[in-house]
């Protein structure tokens, strides 16, 4: 669906954990977009978000949420492997979609969203917030520069530590959990950025007491002989840092890469240049930006995040996922 370009985009959020609290906050920042519904399983959770950012409906159901005639643009920030389902409803509906990462606990899901919004003509993007932080537009606006020459590898790590409750998503694998889905999609789509589809993927990984993957490693091989070495972890806080380094310089990103941060420049002779970003907001507000930039064009797909690379980054997941083991109940027998 397009939208006029004095009209603003009105958001529907469909579940109102961390994640939806994060995004619904950034909302506030943006003066073209606006939160007007919440759906959630119980009226309760419902109304108690709404009260916090003033949102005026408050469904107890996802279903109703779709169907809500004055939500322009659903958010779904369910667990994992809700996203699909969620997805497809208001893909159905007519709705534009933006589907927290990863998109879909598996490749054939991610799929199936894609062929239903190109046969529906509804837009649908994957939130992977990271791509639209202005820090990584002015990293892309270099590389394309040539600043860098030839870009050789990219070392990325993500790692938190979690507390070991068998309740926690993250320990679930029920809820999708794992380091890999949660946290390595991080390094695991800036790779993709940079790289695109990889030639070669090895990983190892050793499973948290639950089952899921409590630490993996990554070496994802590309045309021409580059690499990408990631890791991730349920384990430790790790440096959570990125580096990119090509034959006349390299890129360092200081403190959490895949979130609002700067970065320097140093080149093969040393030298070193800054680049600093002022920033408001913890940076989710950015993708819902490109969500209605689209929106107004008339597009019905985002050209930084597009879908067939979704989906690529989906089959990377899978891929590793098959090497380590790692296997879901909700997949019953799709691919994965």
């Amino acid at each position: 669906m397009a939208i006029a370009a004095d009209q603003k985009v009105r958001w529907g959020i469909i579940g109102t954990g961390g994640i939806a609290t994060t995004f619904a906050r950034d909302l506030t920042l943006l003066p073209d977009a606006e939160a007007v519904a919440v759906g959630s399983r119980a009226q309760s959770t419902a109304d108690e978000f709404a009260d916090r950012f003033d949102i005026a409906h408050r469904h107890p159901s996802y279903e109703t949420l779709i169907e809500d005639p004055d939500v322009d643009a659903v958010y779904v920030s369910t667990p994992h492997p809700m996203h699909h389902a969620a997805a497809l409803l208001a893909i159905r509906a007519g709705k534009a979609v933006l589907v927290e990462k990863p998109f879909t606990i598996n490749a054939a899901e991610a799929r199936e969203l894609v062929s239903a919004a190109r046969a529906g003509g509804t837009f649908l993007m994957e939130a992977m917030w990271t791509r639209f932080l202005p820090h990584v537009v002015k990293v892309r606006e270099l590389i394309a520069q040539g600043r860098l020459g030839d870009v050789r590898s990219l070392q990325a790590d993500h790692g938190q530590w979690f507390a070991k409750n068998p309740e926690h998503r993250l320990f679930a694998p029920q809820l999708g959990g794992g380091a890999l889905l949660d946290l390595g999609i991080y390094p695991v789509s800036f790779a993709s950025m940079l790289f695109g589809r990889p030639t070669k993927i090895t990983a190892v990984s050793d499973k948290a007491f639950t089952g899921v993957d409590g630490q993996t490693g990554i070496l994802l091989q590309y045309d021409g002989g580059r690499q990408a070495v990631l890791f991730t972890t349920l384990e430790a806080l790790t440096p959570n840092r990125a580096g990119i380094s090509g034959t006349e310089a390299r890129i360092e990103i200081d403190g959490t890469f895949y979130a609002p941060s700067r970065f320097r420049v140093v080149g093969r002779d040393g030298s070193e240049e800054w680049f600093e970003f002022s920033h408001e907001g913890k940076g989710l507000r950015h993708q819902a930006a490109e969500v209605g930039r689209c929106l107004r064009a008339g597009l019905l797909e985002s050209e930084i995040m597009p879908l067939d690379e979704t989906v690529a980054i989906m089959e990377t997941l899978d891929e590793i996922r098959r090497q380590i083991g790692l296997r879901y109940p909700s997949e019953n027998g799709s691919a994965s």
